[in-house]
């Protein structure tokens, strides 16, 4: 039986684990897009995406704080076959998604340990991966007080290095505007994939209402405070960091590099500090999302579209099987290049979350009276143009990746695939399950 442990305070450090995890993978953005590229991209996307997505977010969350969240919504509004194919994106985006986060800790573990070979790495994923594990087997409010320790000590790293920069600012952020002798649309798939990917995520945390306290009101509230709490810890960091440096210096895995350039005899430790929070960032994100990823096997086993034995839970309301079978999966993907895996997160994350989008304009029409303690304040038509904006964000996202045909098409591809099998898998699902509920 499911128990009520999350508080409002968790779940935003929860939310900033499922969606961000910091500045960290922002130097990679830099190199590929520009630092004034960047910055706009880095700008724009909280008020055209974000903002629009947690409105939507939070009164679906609100009006139906139930567990399984996403797949709920979408499975209410349209069926079962239509929210089965929600739970089967979810979940193969997860296996991309969570397939990232080895690869980021050993980017900055590689500071202490360079030259590791790739079996190495992965050995160090797979504990990475079961670390998360150990944590989610003891319980969702053990995930959380991990998340909130982990949210503080990235953030103060992060905010001593902008106090270690400001003194040593010689030019303004944004420039160069672009990388020179690079154009605006030079890779801009993966530029703005990258951007994008530090943004998505708003819905993850409402798989386990279920576990959250007062959950009709929590989300609402934990995303008024998360939106702006990860857009800060990107520009925070960002803007006099790049004032102080030049592009030279920024690479894949540079902060604790640049901190060392910029900390003076604080820089060694301050590049440790930055370092060791780049790995415990990509244990958490691995442990909030290892937590919300496996509700959606759990929530779809209840209601009868997965063996019954993924149903159960522990005497801390605990999908034990569901996260270790989870857990599996996600050890078989943790050898995937990063740029491929940040492309083909985004294509299919934004078929899952239109699908959220037209759950919530069909509800309103069906159910007029369906509300919890958060609605947006406008009628249909408001709402449908809310929608817009973050639908057509994902549209040139995709558009993008589509014309981007040598680093994108493979993974526009290897999504299409996958989404190809939902409806086989759900048929199969239907003939050799109990029936739904």
């Amino acid at each position: 039986m499911l128990k009520r442990t999350l508080t409002t305070t968790a779940l935003v450090f929860v939310m900033f684990f499922t969606t961000s995890g910091g500045a960290y993978t922002m130097e990679g953005l830099v190199v590929a897009a520009g630092p004034g590229l960047a910055l706009v991209m880095l700008l724009a996307l909280p008020l055209v995406y974000s903002a629009p997505e947690s409105l939507i977010i939070a009164e679906l969350a609100s009006a139906m704080p139930e567990e399984g969240g996403y797949y709920r919504w979408v499975r209410r509004a349209f069926g079962s076959f239509w929210g089965f194919q929600n739970g089967w994106i979810t979940y193969l985006y997860s296996l991309v998604d969570m397939a990232i986060y080895p690869v980021l800790f050993n980017t900055y573990l590689s500071w202490f340990v360079p030259n590791m070979s790739a079996g190495a790495h992965w050995g160090v994923s797979l504990v990475l991966i079961w670390g998360a594990t150990a944590i989610n087997l003891r319980g969702a409010l053990n995930v959380g007080r991990v998340s909130i320790a982990a949210g503080v000590f990235v953030l103060t790293g992060f905010a001593v290095l902008a106090v270690v920069a400001l003194p040593q600012v010689t030019h303004a952020p944004w420039t160069p505007f672009v990388v020179p002798g690079s154009t605006v649309g030079a890779g801009l798939a993966v530029a703005l994939s990258t951007a994008l990917w530090n943004y998505i995520g708003w819905d993850n945390a409402s798989t386990v209402q279920g576990e959250v306290v007062d959950a009709s009101r929590a989300y609402p509230r934990a995303l008024s405070f998360a939106v702006p709490l990860v857009t800060l810890s990107y520009f925070i960091p960002m803007l006099p960091t790049l004032a102080a440096t030049n592009l030279g210096q920024w690479k894949e895995g540079a902060w604790p590099a640049l901190a060392v350039a910029l900390g003076g005899r604080f820089g060694p430790f301050l590049a440790a500090w930055l370092a060791i929070g780049g790995m415990i960032s990509a244990m958490a994100l691995l442990n909030a999302l290892l937590m919300t990823y496996s509700r959606v096997p759990h929530v779809l086993a209840v209601d009868g579209l997965l063996p019954r034995a993924l149903a159960v839970t522990d005497a801390r309301g605990t999908p034990r099987r569901a996260v270790v079978i989870s857990a599996i999966a996600y050890s078989l993907f943790a050898l995937l290049p990063f740029s491929r895996l940040v492309v083909a997160d985004v294509l299919l994350y934004s078929l899952a979350l239109i699908l959220e989008f037209c759950a919530l304009l069909a509800l309103r029409r069906r159910e007029p009276d369906l509300r919890g303690v958060f609605r947006i304040p406008l009628g249909w038509g408001g709402v449908a143009a809310i929608a817009t904006l973050p639908t057509l964000v994902l549209c040139v996202v995709v558009g993008l990746a589509v014309h981007d045909g040598e680093l994108a098409m493979p993974s526009l591809i290897g999504s299409a695939v996958g989404v190809a099998l939902g409806p086989l898998f759900y048929f199969i699902a239907k003939r050799s399950g109990r029936p739904s509920v």
